[in-house]
């Protein structure tokens, strides 16, 4: 531990290459702790959060927390405050000891503190706990995955069977693709104080800490992406992950400064598999349950295929424009009687109808919406197909299916509906079997596309972001995959969506008894956005083949 006789912080002749977890109990020095309130401005701080943490566990009914990352005590304080039954820890010697001071200081708190290592946290603190909150970035002290995983299984421990971990991080996503940029509002709000990284790759984040006395210090960190710690979370056992960026539910991927997950424990056993949903997930559900949209999407595509489709003419029937798309994708894949496919976010199960018939083989269809799913069902029973197509209730970024259980997986235009596309992609990636197809397409934003161009879709749709090809890439190529070819067939996307608005503007009179007035002047100007979009070259689609 670092002592008043060591006062200055140590990184050898290389500081890059310091990479070790131990090494952070070195970092927090006297001098660096001393200023550490500096940084952080206790008075800012609390205007800038609000009661965005209290009012969490208040609301999940937690009396007791853990709070595993005290630091200089903002947060235990602030927990004291609310009433919180508080349990303080940290590695930092140094740091618990201007904790209990500030405890002191701030309110008369006598701060009960343990020094502990989280991953052997539940040798030194005992009993369990409502909440543990990680906080301050200090979950990216930790360099190897397994010391991360460790960490993670002691919070789960020491949490009751419903109890909540809230951990957070910076958006490194942000300065690893974007660079550094900061609002310098709502975590390190000291006016007089710079954080900045000096260095940063993939597996080091080097910061520099500058004070108005021109002392500087340094910490080095793990630059951590989301959707990976999203997915350690999961892998640990939480059951459900929500992510907030700057204190916000709805943000784009690189507007925050931090980033806040929020872990439930509670395992949930019921038939209502909408309380696990994502927020993403249960907004498409209820657009596509509505009978607006059921109406609408059954009337103008037939109830068969309701993507988009490949065009040999402007004017030619979406339907059979529609229905090319599914054959020139089953033409890329060696289909028999023994495949298993896995179509998510099948919709009508037209895609289905037309593998199982073709070629023999047996199709589940996973999809989110129950209304689509009942057709899906009456279609098959009357085709003679019931017997080949499995129809599951679901979400794709939770798959209710066993590791290596699918040869095939497919999916037309439906992952841009979800919240955590990466997350999907490694649920896809479990469930398929080794030289395993995935198939999908899905409408993207074009790579280095302005995101402000996208704003009226993504409004539209309630998203925040939409993938492009790039994204899917980068993402499928970390998960290992052996190959993957993008057909692109961009300017499809336009052409199917403006014969989308004419027919529904040719068939108005027809559709208006099933289909409400204000939808149809909504969906007009949605289809409109979508072809403006595709022409101005700010849209992309293609078909991706994939193989495990």
């Amino acid at each position: 531990m670092q002592t008043d006789a060591h006062p200055e912080q140590a990184f050898g002749e290389d500081p890059l290459t310091v990479r070790d977890t131990d090494h952070y109990t070195d970092e927090y020095v006297k001098g660096f702790v001393e200023k550490w309130d500096e940084l952080i401005d206790w008075r800012k701080r609390r205007q800038s959060e609000g009661s965005f943490f209290v009012n969490l566990l208040k609301s999940r009914g937690v009396k007791s927390v853990l709070d595993v990352a005290t630091g200089t005590g903002f947060h235990s304080v602030r927990l004291k405050e609310e009433g919180f039954d508080t349990v303080s820890v940290d590695g930092s010697v140094e740091m618990l000891a201007k904790a209990f001071e500030n405890g002191r200081n701030y309110g008369g708190h006598i701060l009960r503190v343990v020094h502990a290592d989280w991953r052997w946290l539940n040798r030194d603190v005992h009993g369990v706990f409502d909440a543990v909150v990680c906080l301050g970035n200090s979950f990216t002290h930790l360099f190897s995955e397994r010391d991360r995983r460790k960490a993670l299984a002691e919070f789960y421990a020491v949490l009751k069977h419903d109890g909540v971990l809230i951990l957070d991080q910076r958006n490194y996503d942000s300065i690893l693709d974007n660079g550094f940029s900061s609002k310098h509002t709502y975590y390190y709000c000291g006016e007089e104080v710079t954080a900045e990284p000096e260095y940063v790759d993939a597996g080091l984040a080097r910061f520099r800490y500058q004070f108005k006395d021109n002392s500087s210090y340094h910490l080095n960190m793990f630059p951590l992406r989301k959707d990976y710690v999203r997915r350690l979370l999961r892998e640990v056992g939480f059951q459900k992950v929500e992510t907030y960026g700057d204190f916000q539910e709805s943000f784009t991927a690189d507007e925050p400064d931090f980033l806040i997950h929020v872990a439930e424990k509670n395992y949930i056993r019921t038939s209502d598999d909408t309380l696990t949903y994502s927020t993403a997930v249960n907004t498409a559900r209820d657009y596509y349950n509505s009978g607006d949209a059921d109406n609408f999407y059954y009337s103008i595509w037939g109830g068969e295929d309701i993507h988009v489709g490949l065009y040999q003419s402007p004017d030619e029937e979406i339907a059979l424009a529609s229905r090319r798309t599914v054959e020139r994708m089953a033409g890329k894949l060696e289909i028999t009687r023994s495949t298993h496919v896995l179509d998510i976010g099948s919709g009508y199960g037209g895609a289905a109808r037309y593998l199982a018939r073709t070629y023999g083989c047996q199709v589940t269809c996973l999809n989110l919406s129950e209304v689509e799913n009942h057709r899906n069902r009456q279609n098959n029973d009357a085709q003679g197909l019931a017997g080949q197509i499995h129809v599951v209730d679901g979400s794709f970024e939770d798959l209710p299916f066993e590791d290596n259980k699918f040869h095939v997986v497919w999916s037309q235009d439906a992952m841009l509906h979800s919240g955590d596309r990466s997350l999907v992609l490694q649920e896809v990636h479990r469930v398929l079997k080794p030289n395993g197809d995935f198939i999908f397409t899905d409408p993207m934003a074009a790579t280095n596309c302005d995101k402000s161009a996208l704003r009226p879709i993504l409004d539209r749709l309630h998203l925040d972001t939409m993938g492009s090809p790039g994204f899917y890439e980068r993402e499928l190529r970390r998960l290992g995959v052996s190959s993957l070819e993008f057909e692109d067939h961009t300017p499809e996307l336009a052409t199917h969506y403006q014969r989308v608005l004419e027919e529904t503007e040719r068939r108005d009179s027809e559709i208006g008894g099933s289909v409400s007035a204000d939808y149809l002047t909504r969906m007009k100007t949605g289809l409109r956005n979508w072809v403006n979009g595709g022409r101005a070259g700010n849209l992309a689609w293609g078909i991706f083949h994939i193989r495990t």
